[in-house]
């Protein structure tokens, strides 16, 4: 809203312009009200109001989206951006596997119906596996608050000749180490495979963490 709003106001439409950041005001009091859950933003919420990415969720607790884009988005309180971060850190991160899941615990045998990412095996891709393009959102998150150490350390874990440095680690990570897979596994028996490798959308996306980074040193 707020970029749009400058735009209308390049072109003389201050009224456009001031109607943008209004909307923008407001959507950022929804977001605080509704969309904070504690210690983490919730991913969505049901047709029936069951939240999604909450502390009360059996599965999908959390998700590395919401955080990372409290950062990207500038829309959350300083506070509450660090917040965000500190718990993907503390559920999301995978320093033993070397991933960053995109949500846990992944989707298998509740009630919750969040559509075609439940068709997915239980930490396979989307459904509790690490995302890469979602994993480079959140290092570009961390590099924005000036963690800078930590973006790095991300960077080196989504590189994909890091899961192959050993005999085990390529036996592990199976696909081939010097591509980028869209997806790292994250749940036994499938834990540390690569997949979806020679993914453009993720190498893009990798470059572009790696170039802003390198803005922060």
């Amino acid at each position: 809203f707020r970029r749009f709003g400058d735009i209308a106001r390049l072109y003389g439409d201050e009224g456009f312009a001031a109607r943008c950041a209004a909307e923008a005001d407001a959507l950022r009091e929804n977001l605080e009200v509704n969309g904070w859950d504690g210690e983490w933003y919730r991913r969505a919420y049901f047709d029936d109001g069951t939240p999604l990415g909450s502390a009360v969720n059996e599965e999908c607790r959390i998700d590395s989206l919401c955080q990372s884009w409290s950062v990207l988005s500038g829309a959350a309180p300083d506070w509450r951006q660090r917040a965000a971060m500190d718990a993907l850190d503390e559920h999301l991160v995978r320093r033993d596997l070397g991933i960053i899941q995109l949500l846990t615990p992944p989707f298998d045998h509740s009630s919750l119906q969040p559509g075609y990412i439940k068709g997915y095996l239980p930490g396979v891709r989307e459904n509790g596996g690490q995302y890469t393009h979602a994993a480079c959102w959140t290092g570009i998150a961390l590099a924005e608050l000036n963690q800078v150490e930590d973006a790095w350390r991300a960077l080196y874990a989504l590189m994909p000749y890091t899961h192959a440095q050993t005999g085990e680690g390529a036996r592990r990570y199976i696909v081939e180490p010097y591509v980028v897979a869209g997806d790292v596994y994250g749940t036994p028996p499938h834990t540390g495979r690569g997949g979806w490798t020679w993914y453009t959308g993720a190498a893009g996306w990798l470059a572009q963490f790696g170039l802003r980074l390198l803005g922060y040193e």
